[in-house]
């Protein structure tokens, strides 16, 4: 368990205990974030916590060309109710992110700090997002950092107010990104709905040669 300052680096990534947790502290600076996607670290935390970086071994990933689209997904695609915009919305996205209701969960890891530091990296064009619309109404998005030099989308958080409508903001994403060049969707842990769009764990050292 590594403690850093605001002025330490993040130690070896083989240093993470066995859940994935490298470090505790430092701060939430644009240099500091952007640092740890490209050396596949992420922040997780909520606000009765320090900041704490995680590299989890094993590591959840999509790569594009196994997405997933089930029968039922596939008519909402043909229907057309949804449309996808990119980058219209980016505050909306993340305040939608914080504080819709999850299954399990009591509270939010989207803190004030961590909102500031995403609008900061989506200024810098790091940090980008997805709107699903329903006529004028933002009824679904995502958001994640794009690295573009690296290929590599790491997806941060997503939230629907419609049903099915993150995942078609998801499917339209990763379409997206795979006519860009994007070669893989970075996850980050295991969940049923990732799987179920063809998302699948892979070693971190695998992970870690798409960010070199």
């Amino acid at each position: 368990m590594y403690i850093i300052r605001q002025n330490d680096d993040f130690p070896p990534i083989e240093y993470a205990s066995e859940d994935g947790l490298l470090a505790i502290g430092g701060d939430l600076s644009l240099k500091r974030l952007t640092a740890a996607y490209q050396r596949g670290i992420f922040p997780w935390y909520d606000a009765s916590q320090p900041i704490l970086w995680w590299s989890p071994d094993p590591r959840m990933v999509l790569f594009p060309e196994k997405l997933k689209v089930s029968k039922s997904m596939k008519q909402v695609l043909k229907k057309g109710n949804f449309r996808v915009t990119y980058n219209e919305a980016f505050a909306e996205v993340l305040q939608n992110c914080a504080s819709i209701d999850r299954k399990g969960q009591s509270g939010t890891w989207l803190t004030r700090e961590m909102i500031d530091a995403y609008k900061g990296l989506h200024q810098l064009g790091l940090a980008v997002s997805v709107e699903v619309w329903e006529e004028n109404e933002l009824v679904g998005g995502l958001y994640g950092i794009y690295l573009k030099e690296k290929q590599v989308f790491c997806g941060e958080s997503m939230f629907a107010k419609k049903s099915n409508a993150s995942k078609f903001g998801f499917i339209q994403m990763v379409k997206n990104l795979q006519a860009e060049g994007v070669q893989l969707i970075d996850c980050q842990v295991y969940t049923n709905h990732l799987a179920s769009l063809g998302a699948e764990e892979i070693p971190r050292k695998k992970f870690l040669k798409f960010l070199e």
